[in-house]
């Protein structure tokens, strides 16, 4: 699993974006695991498996690792 930080997150629309070293990744609430999607915090540093979605870059199995600081 790859690792990095919640950069932004759109509560209203359900999803977000992970910054880690494959550059900004998107991720839809249906991929959070652990916790619901309303608990997760932006900076809060997360694990993740980078798949594809409609032919682009994605972020798939999301899991918190750490608080955001």
């Amino acid at each position: 699993m790859s690792q990095g930080k919640i950069k932004k997150l759109v509560s209203e629309r359900g999803f977000g974006f992970i910054e880690g070293s494959q550059g900004d990744l998107f991720f839809h609430t249906s991929e959070v695991q652990g916790v619901s999607f309303d608990a997760l915090r932006e900076g809060q540093d997360v694990e993740y498996t980078a798949g594809q979605n409609k032919g682009r870059p994605c972020a798939t199995s999301v899991r918190v690792t750490a608080l955001a600081s």
